[in-house]
């Protein structure tokens, strides 16, 4: 005490604890994967509104609706919209990945990687095959 108090009363300063997963820990796929399930979660609670105002402006008449179309149909609309699907497909991966840890499988190294890189391809393949059948199901090329 008498220690800290003198430090304080010189100015100078104890060093503090330094987290120790900045030097010690190499970034694994595994690890980034967790924190991109993690923003996906967040990207899905503002996605949110966006299919709230999907229902609302389909409630409310075809001129609500009309400005909805126009907001999601031009390519900034078509980028968020497709960021969207792949955030939900993502997230919902990541959560069968987890699930499956839950069980007690899959902790082997060679094991998680592989599990997480298959949600990893397995979210950008499903977001292109559910673009494509939704580009195919409007009708294709206009």
């Amino acid at each position: 005490m008498a220690e800290l108090e003198a430090s304080t009363t010189t100015g100078a300063r104890r060093a503090r604890p330094i987290s120790p997963h900045l030097q010690i820990y190499r970034p694994m796929l595994s690890m980034m994967m967790s924190i991109v399930h993690r923003i996906t979660g967040a990207a899905l609670y503002f996605g949110m509104a966006l299919v709230a105002w999907w229902l609302l402006a389909a409630a409310s008449g075809p001129n609500a609706y009309a400005t909805f179309e126009w907001a999601v149909g031009n390519i900034v609309g078509q980028i968020v919209l497709f960021g969207f699907t792949w955030a939900l497909l993502h997230h919902m991966l990541g959560g069968i990945r987890h699930l499956i840890w839950d069980l007690i499988y899959g902790f082997e190294p060679a094991e998680r990687e592989m599990l997480v890189l298959a949600s990893l391809i397995g979210s950008i393949a499903l977001t292109i095959i559910v673009w494509v059948i939704g580009y195919l199901a409007m009708g294709g090329p206009r």
